[in-house]
């Protein structure tokens, strides 16, 4: 089965920038598209970005506003979410999912998911 490890969280100023990493390993990896989701105490798990490893072609939620890069790396498995401008409601529990479908938002579409990474954003 495939695991996927976050790294790259932690405790920001707002305006401030942070990197968050995902790196796949184990089992056979044939997923085609990779997700970063997050989710905040009470609120729903929202979709933050999504990319395909052939083609890429990424996708963002309309929160984002421009200021979150995804991008993915097919040598090392590794899938980056570059977040600039960062906002007090930012904070979240950010997650990195794989999928067999591209372009969806929906976490119900995902096979795999990693633990998450605390991202806090304070004034």
């Amino acid at each position: 089965q495939v695991q996927l490890v976050e790294s790259g969280g932690g405790s920001v100023q707002a305006g401030d920038s942070l990197t968050l990493s995902c790196a796949a390993s184990g089992g056979t990896f044939t997923s085609l598209a990779m997700a970063w989701f997050r989710q905040a105490p009470g609120k729903n798990r929202e979709c933050v970005a999504t990319i395909n490893w052939i083609g890429g072609s990424p996708w963002y939620g309309d929160f984002v506003e421009g200021r979150f890069t995804i991008s993915r790396d097919n040598v090392k498995k590794t899938v980056y979410l570059q977040m600039n401008s960062l906002k007090l409601d930012d904070t979240a529990v950010y997650y990195c999912a794989a999928a067999g479908s591209s372009y969806s938002e929906n976490p119900d579409d995902y096979d795999y998911w990693g633990q998450g990474t605390q991202v806090t954003v304070s004034s």
